[in-house]
């Protein structure tokens, strides 16, 4: 296992023992276990015009952290895994499983190695929000999905705008991050999105740009068909942007926004 990814898998070990534990606007557990869905409009509205109702289907979710976002897909009906390279990770999303009742297989993997076990079992492969900049090739993450496909299956892929990933801050406006080039880039970090006091021992990562450009052509060498690319001018909540008066946060550029999320449907014919 290279350098970085033992790196940025200490972080993620521990982020996923420090969020959702009752002290952070991001992670709510306790509304989850009372019947609440962690899924965001947009994400159900993704998955549902690639696969229609998940009800049945066989959903893997890459990158799930401790498994909100994956119980909260079962709850809806979905026969769903979750895979995370964060042994922590793992163990705290199969003892929510079990607090919640629900069903739902989590296996604890490198994005990039998956198991054979996994190969050509699903019908949706999906993932959303900080998801490619912790991946070193799109091309390599869009083949680990694409292999676990069934035919006729899909990719749904919602993650932050490169324009989002590259800014520091949007007022002022800083950036300090490459829009594109795969080449990593080291970081030093004392909180998370979610929390704001971290271990020192935890604040390194290691993360890397991809541009829209190199997420399509990634999509296309994994053999995958694109059937939609959308950009979004609007997020619930990124603490970097700015609150508009309708409460929504967008990224101001002169007298227009710039786009702070996109989503990508893909299938494998």
């Amino acid at each position: 296992m290279n350098d970085a990814v033992v790196t940025n898998r200490n972080w993620w070990d521990a982020l996923a023992d420090r969020h959702g534990r009752g002290d952070d606007d991001y992670y709510d557990v306790d509304a989850f276990l009372s019947g609440e869905s962690s899924l965001t409009e947009r994400e159900r509205t993704e998955v549902a015009a690639a696969a229609g109702d998940v009800s049945g289907l066989d959903l893997l979710h890459l990158q799930c952290h401790f498994g909100l976002d994956t119980l909260s897909w079962a709850r809806e009906g979905a026969q769903a895994t979750g895979v995370d390279f964060s042994a922590v990770a793992v163990e705290r999303a199969r003892k929510l499983a079990a607090e919640a009742k629900l069903s739902a297989e989590f296996v604890e993997s490198d994005v990039l190695a998956l198991p054979e076990s996994l190969s050509g079992r699903f019908d949706v492969v999906f993932a959303s929000y900080g998801v490619l900049c912790w991946i070193r090739s799109a091309a390599e993450w869009m083949a680990s999905a694409a292999a676990c496909l069934r035919p006729g299956g899909s990719l749904v892929l919602i993650d932050m705008h490169p324009l989002v990933t590259m800014t520091d801050t949007v007022e002022p406006l800083v950036v300090d991050f490459p829009y594109a080039g795969e080449r990593p880039v080291r970081f030093s970090n004392s909180s998370s999105y979610a929390v704001n006091e971290l271990s020192p021992q935890t604040t390194e990562t290691v993360q890397y740009p991809h541009g829209i450009g190199e997420v399509v052509s990634a999509v296309a060498s994994a053999g995958l068909r694109v059937e939609s690319l959308t950009e979004w001018f609007d997020e619930d909540i990124d603490p970097k942007l700015v609150r508009s008066p309708d409460g929504r946060m967008r990224f101001p550029f002169g007298d227009q926004w710039l786009p702070t999320s996109y989503g990508l449907r893909a299938r494998r014919p």
